[in-house]
């Protein structure tokens, strides 16, 4: 009996942990951001949520994951985003691939001022950036 209430217990503490902190309902990544691709035939779809999950659609892909992202950005300007897939459904993506469960990745977003738009790059530079994202007005997260 005492192992189970301390097996609870540890669980009770470790469980907020195990998911990461959640964000500031102000912070700019939440909300949903779609992103249209080169030619118009397929686009994108971001659900990021204040409990750090994400929810992708990309053409037939449906994925799920965690992300982590600071609170504030860097001194250059951009907020580190990892993100890693927990749930995939083994689909094709827009650019044809078929993205794994576990693949982690490391981004770094560049918010326009006016919080509507957002770039994501390989490093802390505009030099290799996909994007515009763009918000989805009038959508919660």
């Amino acid at each position: 009996m005492r192992m189970l209430t301390v097996l609870a217990l540890s669980l009770a503490v470790l469980a907020p942990v195990a998911h990461g902190a959640p964000l500031a309902a102000s912070h700019p990544i939440l909300g949903i951001w779609t992103l249209k691709l080169p030619g118009g035939g397929c686009s994108e779809t971001y659900r990021f949520r204040g409990d750090g999950t994400t929810l992708v659609i990309s053409a037939a892909e449906v994925s799920e994951s965690k992300f982590e992202i600071p609170a504030k950005p860097s001194a250059a300007g951009f907020y580190k985003l990892v993100d890693k897939n927990v749930k995939v459904n083994g689909k094709p993506d827009c650019s044809g691939k078929v993205m794994k469960t576990g693949a982690t990745g490391i981004n770094f977003i560049r918010f326009h001022p006016s919080g509507t738009l957002f770039v994501m790059c390989a490093a802390e530079s505009l030099d290799a950036c996909i994007g515009p994202f763009r918000r989805v007005a009038g959508k919660e997260t």
